[in-house]
């Protein structure tokens, strides 16, 4: 029987899912720190996460029974890819499925700050009524500047232009401009136009410390700067400075470098007690629309994957779109890309005269990934010569 365990208080479709399909499930509300992760997959074959567990090259390479890691939320930088490729684990996301929640997130807080909300909301709660324009501004006709044009840019684009502002873009990959949004050649270039800052940039490495005291600097007097991406991108020691010198007007922040790991945890910021600053504990896409969404994403791809070999949208993987198998079994074979491996698996089911029904194979960089269908008994010798060829880094039999 397959095992899983999912934490981080996943939705509880993910683990009907799951079971339904025979997996024996144990789901558990926090983050597990490494050691403790390392212990608990002892055994297991799914591991279902959210953003704070860290799946680390210690923690896969301790667990050999490790078939994937389903990440329930857009990012993967929270596991070691590469390990998690080498040691034959696959990984799935959830790119889309709460994209629509960060979006609706994001416009409320452009309104809240540009309205100064949060002064009025703080000054009624103290007993003081302070009914006042100053500071105090429409969201039409302001321009929003979108740092980071992918799924959750684009559609934050669109639904900005039908309350009416003007929006421009940057991203540092070719994008389609969706509406009137206008892509603009520089970081510099969006700063010095926009009245409203967000960014919506992916968690690759590279983007560590994009955004800090320069670039605050270069930004309009008055606007509003949102970071609903990543943590690690912002300085946000600089961004105090700008808030308290007013050349930042206001600031809504959902990520942050250091997180607490579970739910109640004690919580410390450069950020906390500014005038006119939203901090919310990441939860952009923590709506229960989103997480029954992002539940069944990504509990049908582990499903899936573990099922037929599938790894539509595995996002360390070559990619195949799979079905139930054709034959009496499915040979599922992740090697090192090298040339040769695909006629060595063939002439060695040849040799034992093992007919194949149906064939794929996709590659991705230094790995190959070949399903074959066959349609007769399948000898135990084979699957032990295929499993010690010198390429094979897992091989799996589904019968």
């Amino acid at each position: 029987m397959l095992r899983a365990l999912l934490l981080e208080s996943l939705h509880p479709v993910a683990t009907s899912i799951l079971r339904s399909d025979g997996v024996e499930v144990t789901a558990r509300t926090g983050a597990l720190d490494e050691d403790e992760l390392v212990d608990a997959l002892q055994g297991v074959h799914l591991l279902g996460i959210r953003s704070k567990t860290q799946v680390t090259e210690r923690v896969i390479a301790a667990a050999p029974d490790l078939l994937a890691v389903g990440a329930y939320c857009i990012g993967t930088n929270q596991i070691d890819l590469g390990a998690a490729a080498r040691h034959g684990v696959a990984a799935f996301n959830a790119p889309f499925s709460n994209t629509r929640s960060v979006v609706e997130l994001t416009l409320a807080e452009i309104i809240a700050l540009t309205r100064r909300l949060t002064e009025r909301d703080r000054a009624l709660h103290e007993g003081v009524w302070d009914k006042s324009a100053e500071g105090a501004h429409e969201v039409r006709g302001r321009t929003l500047g979108i740092v980071g044009y992918g799924n959750i840019g684009t559609q934050l684009s669109v639904l900005a232009e039908a309350l009416g502002m003007s929006v421009v873009f940057y991203d540092s990959a070719e994008r389609l401009a969706l509406g009137n949004a206008r892509r603009l050649h520089s970081l510099d270039e969006l700063l010095s136009t926009a009245d409203v800052v967000t960014l919506h940039v992916d968690g690759r490495g590279g983007n560590a410390g994009m955004f800090g005291a320069e670039q605050f600097a270069r930004m309009k007097q008055g606007a509003i700067f949102l970071n609903l991406s990543r943590g690690f991108v912002v300085d946000y020691a600089a961004l105090r400075d700008h808030v308290l010198s007013g050349h930042v007007a206001g600031a809504a922040v959902d990520v942050f470098p250091e997180e607490p790991k579970r739910r109640g945890d004690a919580f410390e910021s450069d950020l906390r007690g500014l005038p006119n600053v939203i901090l919310t504990p990441h939860i952009g896409g923590s709506t229960e629309e989103a997480q029954e969404a992002i539940g069944h994403f990504v509990s049908n791809k582990l499903r899936d994957y573990v099922s037929h070999g599938s790894t539509t949208l595995s996002v360390n993987l070559p990619n195949l779109a799979l079905d139930a198998r054709t034959g009496s079994h499915r040979l599922v074979h992740l090697h090192r890309n090298t040339p040769g491996v695909l006629a060595g698996i063939n002439r060695l089911l040849a040799e034992h005269d093992v007919n194949i029904e149906a064939q794929l194979l996709s590659t991705r960089g230094e790995l190959g990934y070949v399903v074959t269908d066959v349609g007769s008994g399948l000898p135990e010798d084979v699957c032990a010569s295929l499993a010690t060829m010198p390429q094979t880094i897992r091989l799996r039999v589904l019968s």
